[in-house]
């Protein structure tokens, strides 16, 4: 009898704290794979979803969900966990919700049809086969948004160098970068959500990308990077770093800067990612226009 009591006390002990998990679970809304009903590799991240609401409401309802993607099969930045768990917080300061995950899987028409905006986090190698590549470019023509950050550029030891519709989609293939160092960053487009709120000449310590070919006049150039005032910089006097673009019905962000651990911590490259991310969801306007080179440029 003692034998009985002992086990249906265990019993109910195990089952009162399988509740109190659930629930902690149900709080998180943590989902395995968005859905898709099986386990990932060993080797990568399952969807984590992280619900949002309006700046210090947390638990509010998300207004809209991104996919956050930082698949590496070439370099990988170690500041890719920093960006994650930034862009989370965004989440939950700004009413968005993310998926992050590292699985290719996820990239179904489907699974995309439930995210207003893709963001490739440092993003490298071949991370997409035939049928992923497929869903999204189906995706981003259709209106779907795309951010980029930093290593997620089209290129050699950078993101889907064989891919010619994601060179196009990025406007330029990386060639190279200066080792980390300060400089200026001069802010052309004084209204795009991601730049409206960054002063004129930013100044700020970053690896620098050098490029072939040129956004201008593809995109709407809303950064440029001040070559005479740092090492390493070959683009020329016209050194865009950060742009925009329409692409089919979709709506294409890019930013080359973000590859220190400090990037994740400053406040104002954290409003440049949001502005971003708000741009390509359509949450906030801005003006996707191809603007020239500026007839002048400043260079106090």
């Amino acid at each position: 009898m003692n034998g009985r009591r002992d086990s249906s006390l265990a019993r109910r002990r195990f089952l009162a704290t399988a509740a109190k998990a659930g629930a902690l679970l149900a709080t998180l809304n943590i989902v395995p794979q968005s859905g898709l009903g099986a386990e990932a590799p060993s080797n990568q991240t399952p969807v984590a979803s992280i619900g949002a609401g309006r700046l210090g409401d947390a638990s509010g309802p998300a207004e809209f969900k991104v996919l956050l993607f930082s698949k590496t099969l070439g370099f990988r930045h170690a500041n890719i966990p920093l960006g994650i768990e930034a862009i989370r917080r965004l989440g939950v300061e700004h009413g968005f919700a993310v998926d992050a995950t590292e699985d290719s899987g996820v990239f179904t028409p489907e699974n995309l049809g439930r995210y207003k905006s893709v963001i490739f986090l440092s993003a490298t190698g071949h991370v997409l086969d035939e049928g992923q590549q497929r869903a999204f470019k189906d995706y981003v023509l259709g209106g779907g948004g795309f951010v980029g950050i930093h290593g997620a550029l089209f290129g050699p030891s950078a993101c889907e160098e064989k891919w010619a519709w994601y060179g196009g989609l990025c406007c330029v293939a990386f060639k190279d970068h200066s080792a980390v160092v300060p400089a200026r960053v001069d802010i052309e487009d004084r209204t795009n959500p991601s730049t409206a709120e960054l002063p004129e000449h930013w100044l700020r310590t970053d690896e620098w990308y050098n490029y072939q070919g040129t956004p201008r006049g593809g995109a709407r150039v809303l950064a440029t990077v001040e070559e005479s005032t740092y090492q390493g910089g070959t683009v020329g006097q016209d050194h865009p770093i950060a742009w925009c673009k329409p692409m089919g019905k979709g709506i294409v962000w890019y930013s080359a800067m973000g590859h220190t651990d400090e990037s994740f911590r400053e406040p104002l490259f954290l409003k440049h990612i949001l502005g971003g991310i708000q741009l390509t969801a359509r949450v906030k306007p801005g003006d996707l226009t191809p603007n020239p080179k500026p007839a002048r440029r400043q260079t106090e």
